[in-house]
């Protein structure tokens, strides 16, 4: 992603490589949520899966 320079080399040995620790913590929380959603899912089977099945289909006229 970001090209090796002096400046970015120094950078990550003060700071930590940032963009790195971000996807980590961004799949970590991915991975997190992807559990509870299945958890959620097997718990309750007979609720809806889409928000549009809570709607009746229109009356005819």
């Amino acid at each position: 992603m970001f090209q090796q320079t002096p400046v970015y080399d120094r950078l990550v040995a003060e700071r930590g490589d940032i963009p790195v620790q971000v996807r980590g913590e961004a799949d970590r929380i991915h991975r997190d949520l992807a559990q509870v959603i299945r958890q959620t899912s097997a718990s309750q089977p007979s609720a809806p899966q889409n928000v549009f099945d809570l709607k009746a289909p229109p009356a005819a006229r």
